[in-house]
C-alpha cells in the first residue's frame, strides 16, 4: 500500500484542522502537515517532502514565488469563486463542500498519476523545456527564467511541469543532474 505525504496549506483555520482530521484518520496517508500561508514554505517542504499539497485557491500566488511548488503535484481548494486560469494551475480541485472521500480520491488520483506515466516512453523535450531546463540547472528562478527568455513567469511554471512529467525528475538537483548527462549543460557552466 503507497501511503503519502500531505501538506496543507490553507489560511482558514477550521477548513485546514478539518482537512488534517479526515486525512489523519486515512490509512493511506502517512503524515499530514500544515503550513500557514505567512510562513518560509519553501523551507517546510523541504522538512516536510509531501507527495501532494493541498493548497487554498485565495493564495495560489504562492506558487510563483516558491520554487519547491513547482515540482509537487497540487490540489487546489476552492472556498470562493476563481479564475478558470487560476483553476487550471492545479493537477486536481476540491471544495469546502467536498466530502472525505472525494478528498481521498484526489489525492490518489494525483498522486499515482505521474508514476502512471512511463517516462522511457515519454516525448522529448522541447526545445523550450530543454531552455528553462538548462536555466533550472544554472540555479535561475521563475521570474529570472521569465525574463531571460521573454516569457510569462506562468509559462515557465507550465514548462517546469511538464519537464517533470516527461522525465519524472521533481527535484532541482535531480533535474540539474538529468541536464548535465543530458549533455545539455556543461558542469563548469554550474
Amino acid at each position: 500500500m503507497n501511503r503519502y505525504r500531505v501538506v496543507i496549506i490553507e489560511p482558514a483555520t477550521l477548513i485546514a484542522e478539518g482537512l488534517q482530521a479526515i486525512l489523519a484518520a486515512y490509512p493511506d496517508v502517512e503524515r499530514v502537515s500544515c503550513i500557514e500561508p505567512n510562513a518560509d514554505i519553501a523551507h517546510q517542504l523541504r522538512i516536510t517532502e509531501p507527495d501532494v499539497v493541498l493548497i487554498n485557491m485565495s493564495v495560489a500566488h504562492l506558487m510563483d514565488s516558491c520554487e519547491e511548488l513547482e515540482s509537487i503535484p497540487t490540489i487546489g481548494i476552492q472556498s470562493a469563486i476563481v479564475a478558470p486560469a487560476t483553476q487550471n494551475r492545479f493537477a486536481h480541485t476540491i471544495t469546502t463542500f467536498s466530502s472525505a472521500e472525494a478528498v481521498k480520491s484526489a489525492i490518489r488520483e494525483v498522486v499515482a498519476t505521474p508514476s502512471e506515466r512511463s517516462y522511457a516512453e515519454s516525448h522529448e523535450l522541447s526545445e523550450r523545456e530543454r531552455d528553462v531546463l538548462v536555466l533550472v540547472a544554472r540555479g535561475y528562478t521563475n521570474k529570472e527564467i521569465a525574463s531571460e527568455l521573454n516569457i510569462s513567469p506562468h509559462t515557465v511554471i507550465s514548462h517546469r511541469k511538464n519537464i517533470v512529467h516527461k522525465t519524472g525528475i521533481r527535484s532541482v538537483a535531480g533535474l540539474t543532474v538529468y541536464a548535465v548527462l543530458n549533455k545539455l549543460i556543461d558542469s563548469e557552466q554550474l
